[in-house]
This record gives C-alpha cells, structure tokens and sequence, in this order.
C-alpha cells in the first residue's frame, strides 16, 4: 500500500503528532489480536477520517478473529479492508467486516473459505463438546459474513456444502462478482495536510 502526502506549499516544516495508523494482519493469535486492539484505539486519536486494515494472512485461531471483528464493530471510524497476497479462513472472514465500498483486493490476491476446525483432542466427550462449539461458531461467522455482502444468512454455509465442505478457493474476479471485494486494487493513501485562512 502506497502513502500518498498532499502538503500545501505554505508549510516548510511539519511535524505530526500522531502519524495516521495503518493495521497490518499476517496472523490470527491472542497478542495479534491485542496488537490490533491497541492500533484501532490509536486510530480514534490521529484524526483520520478511515482505519486500512490490510491482510496478507492463512488464517489462525477464531476467537482471535472474533476479538478483532468486536473492536471494527465498535470503532466509530470507517474501516477499509484490504488483501495484498492472501486472505484464507479467518483472513477471509475478517475481509468481510470492511465498511460497504471500502473492501479491496489486490488483482492477484487469492481469497480461501472454508469450516470453522475445532482442532480439538482428548475424550469422546470433549471432542463432541469442541464439535458443537465449531458447529455454533461456524453458523455464526458465515451467517454475520454473508449479511456483510447483502446475501442471505445461509449464503456461505450452502456455498461450502455444496463443494462437499472441501476448501472453497476465490478469485478476484469471483469476490467482486459475489460483492465480497468492492474493487480489485490496492488503494493510495492520500495524507493532506494543509493551511486554512479566512477573514472576520
């Protein structure tokens, strides 16, 4: 992703107290989830007007991912997602949550989709335990995911099923046809930084 300074020719020198945040997602983990956190706060305090989450990631741990969509649910700024590489299983997910006609993606980039795995071992009981819970978040993140891209709340969960719930591989051109991706490009950030004068 480019940054783009638009400064006006009246400033010499500058110095910026908070520097505009970008979030960069590789992994889905407890301490990246926190570092995501803490960047999004950071964001509220720079004065831009937009926080660009970009993901280049296969994926990782799902309560990770539902940590990090509860703080872009709750972020009172506009969030732009963007996938440079690859954004498979939580990265996918999380793709979704960019605010309508803010989500892009590299035109060589490559989206994966597929179940929630509960990675789980131990006794029949708790292996059926961790089963109901990967079948509960499951129906949850395809359900909010699919509503993200104005489809119906089974959209995603049909699609997977009818592809014998095998990994579910998207092109570009497949995530803008499905409204997933809004453009197939990586964004500039445009930074202006300007002097305004008037008379009283």
């Amino acid at each position: 992703m480019r940054y783009k300074f638009d400064r006006s020719p009246l400033i010499k020198e500058l110095e910026l107290h908070n520097n505009p945040v970008t979030i960069r997602v590789n992994k889905f983990t407890e301490d990246s989830a926190a570092d995501f956190s803490r960047k999004i706060a950071m964001a509220h305090n720079t004065g831009q007007d937009i926080i660009p989450v970009i993901i280049d990631s296969y994926g990782g741990q799902v309560y990770s991912l539902m940590s990090m969509i509860s703080e872009i649910k709750n972020s009172e700024l506009p969030v732009a997602t963007i996938i440079q590489g690859k954004a498979m299983s939580c990265g996918a997910i999380l793709f979704s949550f960019g605010t309508e006609g803010h989500r892009y993606m590299d035109p060589n980039a490559t989206v994966m989709i597929h179940d929630v795995s509960a990675g789980a071992i131990g006794k029949i009981e708790e292996l059926k335990a961790n089963s109901e819970e990967a079948n509960r978040l499951n129906d949850q993140v395809f359900k909010i995911m699919a509503q993200n891209i104005g489809k119906s709340d089974k959209y995603f969960l049909k699609r997977i099923h009818e592809k014998g719930h095998a990994d579910w591989y998207l092109t570009p051109e497949e995530c803008k046809k499905i409204n997933l991706a809004n453009y197939l490009r990586v964004p500039v950030l445009n930074i202006r930084i300007k002097v305004e004068m008037e008379l009283e």
